[in-house]
Formats: C-alpha cells, structure tokens, sequence
C-alpha cells in the first residue's frame, strides 16, 4: 500500500511542476530535441536517400540503353548496378590508363563512365 502512495505523490508532484511551473520546460525541450534528430537520422537511414539514389540510377540505365546496340546491352545488364558493382565497372574500365572495352564502343564506354 505504501508503495502506491508513493507513486501517487511522484506522480502528483510531476504533474504540479508540469503544469504550474517552469522547472521541466528545459528537460523537456531538450528531450523533444533529442527526439527530433533521432527521427532525422532514421528517416535518413531508412529509405529517403536510397529511393534518390535509385531513382537516378533508374534514369542514368534507362538513358544509356537507349544509345547502345544489342550485343552492348547484353554485355550493359551484366553489370550489377549496386555501389560496388560500379566500382568494380568503373575501376576496370573507366580510368586514364584503363583497358579497351571488349564489347562497348569507345563513345558508349565513355557515356557509360560517366553516367553511372
């Protein structure tokens, strides 16, 4: 029982302080605060960037399939278009001093390089 009544003061003093001063404005501003960059990062985590991301490269495969002959878009959707994928494509084809493209055409290796 005395346990309850122990509550019930706690509870009593906190809705006071809440409601009749000012003591918990700061405590709670900064808890809403906190609460407020914890929903931004996760909104950040969980999908906003990554839909941009995929709408553009949506867009950039749309656009280079439409310049590029059969055999090189064959050779175009083997290439895995996730992060590394890319990297591996562009790290073996797309330097200065990279090799010749066996199956894409220069001007359509250099779209590609660029696009992607």
């Amino acid at each position: 029982m005395k346990g309850w009544i122990i509550l019930a003061l706690l509870c009593g003093a906190l809705y006071y302080l809440y409601t009749e001063t000012d003591k918990l404005d700061a405590p709670i501003a900064k808890t809403e605060e906190m609460v407020q960059k914890i929903e931004n990062k996760m909104g950040s985590m969980t999908g906003t960037q990554i839909i941009k991301i995929d709408q553009k490269r949506t867009k950039a495969r749309k656009d280079i399939l439409e310049r590029l002959s059969a055999p090189e878009v064959e050779e175009f959707n083997k290439i895995p278009l996730t992060e590394d994928g890319i990297a591996d494509f562009k790290d073996s084809y797309c330097g200065t001093k990279s090799p010749e493209h066996p199956i894409f055409s220069r001007d359509n290796l250099f779209y590609i390089c660029d696009n992607l």
